[in-house]
């Protein structure tokens, strides 16, 4: 029996030795322990670390005295009827101060519409979109020197500089099965009507998306799709190689106190998986696995990242898979479980009874203003409710043809851009995404290190859309967790639209306490700030315009509702797009008395 000293949310991991041999592990063995302490006991599962290696991932809920034994679908010796045990001791008040991941995984709040650490303390995300971490695109360096931001910086370096910005969160996609500087054109169709994309091209440019690491790529070759294969791989066997180098990073960023944002696979090649490799058990496969790997850190789960339509494979075809590995106890922990979306989560994959697993709900990959309302739908409409955020808003320029900013034309990294960030962030937190919100730019989302890019990470990593996230997050947090009680309601903003759909300029958004001591107000350029209603009967409030631009605040000033609950609002200091908070200083006036 093995002993050891942990403390509560730290990552334990179990390994087991097999003693026999098999063609397949990865599709033919599986281990788990059953795992026993304070007010916890069920069963978790492990993966196949190669050879003859299998891990188990686990964290102490709660301080005391924690017992596992193994077993396994085989006899082996090796993998069943290991057992030990191990203390969790409590983090010190300073530990906890150094590192929020140390308070536990995140969980919604009970109203279900925000987020907090498992010891209740608030949390709002404020996350990039780097969703190539996993690959060579963002170097890793064993040491721990500081390199400046450009060509030389690393990984380390791109998490060092967000977190000075205020960053907790970064999104990731954990493979790119059929990503590859292969020669073959990015998209063929198969004789039987299926496309299979093999590389991603950068706009204005023949060079192909290479998605190695370290350890090579996710799956192994040859594949299974007739003349091709050595373009798709074979998702039924896997390379646990790359996903060691996948760890590290994932571990980094645990310590540096960011929630990794985790999903499983993109969705282009999804109806090649399907057609080939038997749906949904191979892939419900490899979503335990990813699942059972990562389950230990303090992350945040995606079983799609099913950013584009319904042309590769319906969103609700992923139900099945997702729902089964949950079904089964993995992960086994509370982890949220999260999509990125081709629009909304809610809207892709449906309520809770048909998406059982679905805990975190999102929006995304809508470049416009008109898709904040989708936030707002969720807000009312999940049943029960769930806390949501915006995981691909309007992006600071993109590198893909497909996907452009808008309006057309648009110069990235300028304050025009900046301006269309803002309005996503904003707009989205005040339409009900209270969980947090997921900033992107071309050049970091598809890792561009490239010389033929149009830009590269270093470029984009330093616009000022992205440093201005900072302040939005000022921002959300300037009355304490105040933020997590808003209900979102821009019908109380007027005006709050024109008839421009398409774009970020013009509409206002508006969300407010349910006891109406607290208004928070976003006018993005071009919409005046006119009048404001659903304030308290004859309210006085202390009011102040905020700079999204700098994080300035103005000056205070008082305004007074009347007796509908009206307020008339000042002009905006300039045409441009500001941020207004109410708070009430004063019981409403009393009449006269009968």
């Amino acid at each position: 029996m093995s002993s050891g000293l942990f403390h509560p949310w730290e990552k334990v991991e179990i390994t087991l030795n097999a003693e026999g041999n098999y063609d397949n592990p990865y599709t033919e063995v599986e281990v788990w322990v059953n795992l026993k302490g304070p007010g916890f006991e069920r069963r978790v599962y492990g993966f196949w670390d190669g050879g003859r290696t299998f891990r188990v991932r686990l964290v102490a809920t709660s301080p005391g005295e924690w017992h596992w034994e193994s077993g396994s679908n085989t006899e082996d010796p090796g993998l069943s009827g290991q057992s030990g045990r191990f203390e969790a001791i409590p983090w010190s008040e300073e530990e906890l101060a150094a590192n929020p991941c140390r308070r536990g995984f995140l969980r919604p709040t009970p109203s279900g519409h925000a987020l907090e650490y498992a010891d209740g303390t608030p949390c709002f995300l404020l996350g990039d979109t780097w969703w190539a971490v996993p690959t060579h695109r963002f170097r890793w360096d064993d040491d721990d020197l500081e390199r400046p931001i450009g060509p030389e910086m690393g990984f380390k370096d791109m998490v060092r500089y967000r977190k000075a910005q205020g960053y907790n969160c970064i999104a990731m996609i954990a493979a790119f099965p059929n990503w590859a500087n292969d020669g073959h054109p990015h998209r063929i169709e198969l004789t039987d009507g299926t496309f299979l994309r093999s590389a991603w091209r950068q706009a204005g440019t023949q060079s192909a998306k290479d998605m190695h690491n370290e350890g090579g790529r996710p799956f192994l070759f040859p594949g299974k799709v007739p003349g091709y294969e050595h373009v798709y791989p074979d998702v039924n066997r896997i390379n646990p190689a790359y996903f060691q180098y996948m760890d590290r990073k994932v571990d980094y960023l645990n310590a540096q106190g960011f929630i990794p944002f985790i999903e499983a696979a993109r969705r282009d090649g999804m109806a090649v998986w399907a057609k080939y490799y038997g749906w949904p058990d191979s892939y419900a496969r490899y979503v335990e696995y990813v699942f059972a790997r990562y389950q230990a850190n303090n992350v945040i789960l995606s079983p799609i990242h099913f950013d584009y339509g319904h042309a590769t494979l319906p969103s609700r075809a992923f139900n099945a898979a997702a729902n089964a590995v949950v079904a089964k106890g993995v992960p086994a922990f509370g982890t949220l479980l999260s999509c990125n979306a081709a629009g909304s989560s809610l809207n892709n994959f449906g309520n809770s009874d048909e998406a059982p697993w679905l805990t975190l709900h999102q929006i995304g990959n809508r470049r416009h203003h008109n898709s904040h309302w989708l936030l707002t739908e969720i807000f009312f409409e999940s049943k029960p409710p769930k806390p949501a955020l915006n995981g691909e808003p309007y992006y600071d320029a993109l590198s893909s043809p497909y996907d452009v900013g808008w309006p057309p034309g648009v110069i990235p990294g300028t304050a025009e851009t900046a301006r269309y960030c803002r309005s996503g962030a904003y707009g989205s937190f005040l339409s009900g995404g209270l969980a947090g919100h997921i900033y992107g730019a071309g050049g970091l989302w598809g890792g561009d290190i490239e010389p033929e890019a149009p830009y590269q990470m270093w470029e984009s990593l330093q616009w000022p859309s992205g440093t201005q996230m900072r302040y939005f997050y000022d921002f959300v947090w300037s009355e304490g967790p105040r933020f997590q009680d808003l209900v979102p309601i821009a019908d109380l903003v007027e005006p709050n639209r024109t008839h421009q759909l398409e774009g970020n300029v013009g509409w206002a958004y508006c969300a407010r306490t349910p006891e109406r001591d607290l208004f928070m107000v976003y006018f993005e350029a071009e919409c005046p700030a006119v009048r404001l209603r659903g304030a308290a009967h004859l309210g006085e409030y202390t009011a102040r315009w905020f700079d999204p631009r700098t994080g300035a605040w103005g000056e205070p000033f008082t305004l007074r509702a009347n007796a509908d609950g009206e307020i008339a609002l000042p002009p905006k200091p300039d045409d441009d797009d500001w941020a207004l908070k109410l708070v009430r200083t004063a019981e409403p006036a009393k009449g006269p008395q009968c």
